[in-house]
């Protein structure tokens, strides 16, 4: 995997206070700096990676341009990299004063941005940096500080199994993604120490690619024949931890190896719950869409974009205003913190064979 590495700045600006809720599209009367109404496009990458792009994302940003009024175009590539291209083709065509991209990979995102960018159309990298690419801004997350925290998390949860020399396996997320790169570095800034001092033993580490759960499946079930004794393992986020969990499920030994994630989502929470995965990463998504809502909006009216950072782009070797939000560790004792933010509900959570779990985990 590629190194990439994050610069962050003291807050340069602070975050215009609210925009918040509603929506599908709609037009609005104030006109943009170049005198056209404000019209924004958004490009999401899949719902098969994680179910948030769909369930979070796609909720939250439209509620957000609802709200303000302005007329908005989100749509799902759905892991297609010509469909990808396709669509950003006819939102340019049909007037967006901005486009908002999460890239399938660099080097499509590239292509596009720099199209956006010829036609005099702002772009926001939504999630992912776009490496050498043109966004005037990114919104996403710390990403080293969410690997960080996965990392500790694994850590944690094998100190408190009292687990002795635990081999460690790692599913890294796409190789085509920066984040994975960016969590990568966080969580083997933790482990490193660990497999220098002898503490933990350095197992299989995998990529997988377009974070696929089938291929994570595959990986997992190969790094377990061949070290048959592995003790636990950093999934980059819940759904090729849930894929590691079905194959240790598969030898009885889920619950036994601790597995982390990220994005509690339902799946995610409920396998904390069993206890078969020890903790995942919260990053409010609504925190996210909303920032960037914010941003296009201003964008769209002709105004300067407000950030609280600077993102090195490593391969375009230039710093991209920012604006970053904080991700958050979860485990069984704070999962009531993802339910109140209304990330999800305990309807959701707690359906079926989990309502008793959620009842001693005092999920209300």
């Amino acid at each position: 995997m590629r190194k990439g590495f994050l610069l962050l700045t003291a807050a340069s600006v602070a975050l215009a206070s609210s925009l918040t809720a509603c929506g599908d599209s709609s037009s609005d009367d104030g006109d943009s700096g170049s005198g056209s109404k404000p019209k924004i496009g958004v490009i999401l990458p899949d719902s098969k990676s994680s179910p948030r792009w769909e369930t979070a994302d796609r909720k939250y940003l439209s509620e957000a341009f609802k709200a303000a009024g302005v007329e908005y175009d989100i749509q799902n590539a759905q892991n297609d990299k010509q469909e990808f291209q396709t669509i950003a083709d006819q939102m340019i065509t049909s007037g967006v004063n901005v486009l908002v991209i999460v890239n399938l990979d660099s080097g499509t995102g590239k292509a596009v941005l720099d199209k956006a960018k010829a036609q005099g159309v702002a772009t926001i990298d939504y999630d992912r940096l776009t490496l050498g690419g043109s966004a005037q801004y990114y919104v996403s997350f710390d990403n080293v500080a969410v690997g960080k925290l996965q990392g500790e998390g694994l850590s944690k949860c094998l100190t408190d199994m009292k687990a002795k020399k635990p081999i460690i396996a790692t599913l890294n997320g796409s190789p085509t993604d920066n984040n994975a790169t960016l969590f990568a570095e966080g969580y083997n800034g933790v482990l490193d120490p660990k497999y220098k001092s002898g503490e933990y033993v350095k197992g299989p580490d995998q990529s997988v690619p377009d974070w696929d759960s089938a291929q994570a499946n595959t990986i997992f079930e190969q790094m377990l024949t061949s070290q048959p004794r592995i003790g636990g393992v950093l999934a980059a986020n819940d759904t090729l931890g849930n894929a590691a969990i079905a194959v240790l499920r598969k030898q009885n030994r889920n619950g036994d190896v601790p597995v982390t994630g990220q994005d509690a989502g339902v799946q995610g929470l409920q396998n904390i719950l069993t206890g078969d995965q020890c903790m995942t990463v919260y990053k409010a998504v609504k925190k996210e869409a909303d920032a960037t809502a914010r941003l296009a909006i201003s964008l769209a009216k002709g105004e300067k974009g407000d950030t609280n950072a600077t993102v090195e782009d490593p391969e375009g070797k230039r710093k991209v205003p920012s604006v970053l939000e904080t991700p958050v560790a979860i485990y069984k004792e704070n999962i009531q913190d993802v339910v109140d933010d209304g990330f999800v509900t305990k309807e959701e959570l707690c359906k079926g064979k989990y309502a008793a779990l959620c009842t001693q985990a005092g999920i209300k």
